[in-house]
């Protein structure tokens, strides 16, 4: 038994808060399980005061979004000099910064899709590069934002430039892949499985097929050729790397396999606070690669550390 005093960072500010209260509850009762003292904390402006008086031995980060991911809370937690799982200030802002974590990854050598980084504003009413292609917010996750837009469309999406929109002012247009949605995730110095992601009833892999139950089918170990199994398990450690990640991250990837086995691999995105709910994917790579939940969580709390 640990006896170490975790804290658990959950809900949070921004839009994927939910998901995040759900991530947080399951890790707490797990490291209960495990024989921590838990204390969970839904992260409200006053954190850094709450963390001071609190002075926990470990900060289990399950944030997600804006404020938990992006470097902000790993800042605070290095200037309050308390350990923290997932990665560090420096990683994080990066990979929530989708056009710039592109640019990194690309210089790796890692494939990436034709993209340009633009003010929502200035797109207009002529497409900025040709259909078809994806508009994602550069500063967003679970697929907040993100708008497909067909060949045949005339114009861009409208919603772009209306007064609902809520994901910030810059976004990132990207040459839409076709193909299989692939995912891998990365536990220290170890690429985890490679999972397919199918959409059950939606057209991609939006935010209600990620976290209601039904919504996908995962398909652990993808039903992929060796060669391009190993592949994808190479470039999510060589993103992983490139980008300065701690603990777990997950690679997510497009397979077009319609025209050669071979196909387009095409690297999308890193995520350095990886979803821990019972229908997320890197805790079901874990256990694939013989890792319980419990002994999941315990590996990230052990594993923390400030100056990551």
């Amino acid at each position: 038994m640990s006896g170490k005093h975790v804290a658990v960072l959950m809900g949070g500010l921004s839009s994927e808060r939910p998901v995040s209260l759900s991530s947080g509850n399951a890790c707490a009762e797990a490291l209960e399980g495990e024989g921590y003292r838990v204390t969970k904390i839904d992260v409200g402006r006053d954190i850094g005061q709450v963390l001071a008086d609190l002075r926990p031995d470990v900060a289990f980060n399950a944030l997600h979004g804006p404020f938990g991911e992006d470097g902000t809370i790993q800042g605070v937690l290095e200037y309050l000099q308390i350990p923290y799982t997932h990665s560090g200030v420096l990683a994080s802002a990066l990979a929530m910064d989708k056009g710039q974590a592109k640019i990194v990854a690309a210089n790796a050598g890692i494939p990436v899709a034709e993209a340009r980084v633009m003010s929502r504003f200035d797109i207009g009413s002529e497409h900025p590069i040709k259909p078809p292609y994806v508009v994602k917010p550069v500063r967003e996750g679970s697929s907040f934002g993100v708008v497909i837009v067909k060949e045949d469309q005339s114009h861009p999406p409208q919603v772009l430039t209306s007064s609902e929109w809520r994901y910030g002012d810059r976004v990132m247009v990207e040459h839409y892949v076709a193909g299989r949605e692939l995912t891998c995730g990365v536990m220290g110095d170890r690429a985890l499985g490679v999972t397919e992601i199918v959409p059950q009833g939606h057209s991609f892999y939006d935010y209600d097929s990620k976290y209601v139950a039904g919504g996908s089918r995962h398909v652990l170990p993808a039903e992929i050729s060796p060669k391009i199994y190993q592949k994808i398990q190479e470039l999510a450690m060589k993103a992983h790397q490139a980008i300065g990640c701690r603990g777990v991250s997950r690679s997510d990837f497009r397979y077009d396999d319609r025209f050669s086995e071979d196909g387009e691999l095409i690297w999308l995105e890193i995520n350095t606070q990886p979803g821990m709910t019972p229908t997320s994917l890197v805790p079901e790579m874990a256990a694939h690669a013989g890792f319980g939940f419990g002994e999941f969580v315990r590996w990230m709390v052990e594993e923390a550390s400030c100056l990551r």
